[in-house]
């Protein structure tokens, strides 16, 4: 996704489209050029300003982004506020015409920017086939997981001209059909929401759109990576109770079924009566509070990972397609994998580790070794703050394992399924990081949100390639510092 840089901001931007404060905000300007904005009871310092008070406030009706060309100081000023506002994630922008919205753009990354790349009638263009149009509250909005922003529809007739991009057409094919709004097809562009097609496809679009990793993707798996945790939407996420005014919480342990339960005998009482693996799975606990006068050592975590992670063997096997027999590599981890696919990677932010710098490591499961990825220290911090945050935890966690899976070794084979056995199995690969935590004495905890786009920021790598499913952290715990 492009950065929001003040050298394109300046830059006139599109005739018809305005940037506007969303409607849950509201700015408070002072005489001394002092900058407030306030958000649900919550205000937010951003700091002081030289532009008039008046074109600030005019943020609340909307200021088109034609006029963001000038170069004088104060309006450079005003577009160092307004870019602050969008990081934050308090604009949209209205597409407006004869002064009412057409389209009202909602970024759903910080550092969307509208942007209408060139268009010529030959251009031949359609519809992705990971768009959709659906009702959000008395609203249609349009959007896609691939797009950093989602286009409330305001105007019914643009709805249905939608319909037209079904199949390609070319862009003077709909001038001539009175599309309504040309320059919303460059910012649908602009946004991959809609793509261009080469005008020599043979009929099948998939895979001329997006690159070879996008092609392995299914519609609904893509939209649940997404939408499933933070970084590439706007929408409320986490433990936000949302549902607690509508109806009451489900209870703890399911009611009985009707009719004779069959008793299942006596449970054993002694330690000398309980297996190793049961007394193992009852001591497990997920721990939040870490030792900072006791790290976890390098030969530690060596053998932690070695327990749960290390390839354990490799082989190769034809698989039987009828007139083709491709060959598939193969390589054995300690937990079980989805048709054997071990898609699973664990990447490991260490902010305290006896014997291990600080930094951020890919862990090689193939050669049981790290390999140092160099990052920007705000990037390794964010990652620290936000488990800190996600677990409540009262300090930084010594070690972050970022569990990622590149998805197209998993979709190469399964259809319609593939990011559910993903996810099964980040459950099977959690569960085996808490239970040999817990078998070295060390400290672990499951991490319920991991932010896609970080990940994406720091490796290069793109979201729909290999990206973050899971997180855990771990460490030395202390003895207080454990719960359920």
């Amino acid at each position: 996704m492009r950065a929001l840089k003040a050298t394109r901001a300046r830059r006139a931007g599109p005739r018809t489209v305005s940037a506007r404060l969303s409607a849950q905000a509201k700015l408070e300007t002072r005489p001394d050029g002092h900058v407030f904005v306030r958000l649900e009871g919550y205000s937010l310092d951003l700091g002081w300003f030289s532009a008039a008070p008046e074109r600030v406030l005019a943020l609340h009706t909307g200021v088109p982004l034609a006029s963001f060309g000038s170069r004088r100081s104060m309006d450079r000023d005003f577009t160092s506020l307004t870019q602050r506002l969008a990081r934050h994630g308090f604009l949209e922008y209205p597409v407006a015409k004869r002064n009412a919205d057409v389209v009202v753009i909602e970024p759903q990354v910080p550092s969307y920017w509208p942007q209408t790349p060139p268009l010529r009638n030959t251009d031949v263009l359609a519809l992705s086939r990971f768009a959709y149009l659906r009702r959000r509250g008395d609203a249609m909005v349009l959007e896609s997981p691939c797009a950093g922003a989602l286009f409330r529809i305001c105007d019914p007739k643009i709805a249905t001209a939608l319909a037209l991009l079904s199949t390609p057409q070319t862009v003077g094919r709909l001038r001539r059909a009175g599309f309504p709004r040309l320059e919303l097809l460059a910012l649908l562009l602009d946004c991959e929401i809609v793509f261009k097609v080469d005008p020599k496809h043979d009929g099948n679009l998939r895979p001329v759109e997006g690159d070879a990793d996008l092609v392995l993707w299914d519609f609904h798996d893509l939209l649940f990576h997404a939408r499933s945790a933070p970084g590439r939407h706007a929408n409320p996420l986490g433990g936000v109770y949302a549902y607690a005014a509508v109806t009451p919480a489900p209870p703890a342990v399911r009611r009985r079924w009707p009719g004779k339960t069959i008793e299942l005998g006596p449970l054993l009482d002694t330690d000398a009566e309980v297996s190793p693996t049961v007394h193992l799975m009852h001591e497990r606990r997920s721990v939040r509070s870490f030792d900072g006068e006791r790290p976890i050592t390098l030969g530690e975590l060596a053998r932690f990972l070695n327990g749960t992670a290390r390839v354990v063997s490799t082989w190769q096997s034809h698989v039987d397609l009828g007139g083709a027999r491709p060959l598939v590599a193969y390589a054995t981890r300690p937990y079980p994998s989805a048709g054997a696919s071990y898609e699973l990677e664990l990447y490991l932010a260490v902010d305290n580790c006896d014997g291990l710098a600080r930094g951020f490591y890919h862990y090689d499961a193939g050669q049981h070794a790290l390999a140092p990825i160099n990052v920007s220290t705000p990037h390794l911090e964010a990652v620290f703050s936000e488990a800190q945050l996600s677990i409540d935890a009262p300090a930084t966690p010594q070690i972050v394992i970022t569990i990622a899976a590149r998805f197209g070794r998993v979709s190469w084979k399964y259809s319609s399924l593939a990011y559910a056995l993903i996810l099964k199995d980040v459950g099977v690969l959690i569960q085996t990081l808490y239970l040999i935590a817990t078998d070295m004495g060390l400290g672990g905890c499951a991490i319920g949100s991991t932010n896609i786009d970080l990940f994406a920021r720091m490796t290069g790598i793109d979201f729909h390639t290999e990206g973050p499913v899971g997180q855990f952290a771990l460490g030395r715990g202390k003895p207080s510092g454990s719960s359920g």
